[in-house]
């Protein structure tokens, strides 16, 4: 890995955090529901990341692949319970 892939890596981290940092809590729910698509799109990059040279890119490509699959469902899982909370009884 070289030191532009790390430093996009750690720029990305950063934004990330401050953006969620600035929402209000009245969006809370509805940007987990958008940030389930955006996790299926970290899953294609860390499979794209599994492919790079060496066993080091592969093996963090693979836990990549676990935590973001983990993020999805869980998701999913949290708008469902939203979602069944304003369903009429």
């Amino acid at each position: 890995m070289d030191i532009t892939t790390i430093t996009i890596f750690i720029l990305a981290v950063f934004v990330g955090f401050e953006i969620i940092t600035k929402v209000p809590p009245t969006l809370h729910t509805p940007l987990m529901s958008g940030s389930n698509a955006i996790s299926g799109i970290a899953i294609i990059g860390a499979i794209l990341a599994t492919n790079i040279d060496g066993d080091i890119g592969m093996w963090l490509g693979f836990i990549a692949v676990i935590f973001a699959m983990i993020n999805v469902v869980g998701g999913f899982m949290v708008t469902d319970r939203m979602l069944k909370m304003f369903k009429r009884k």
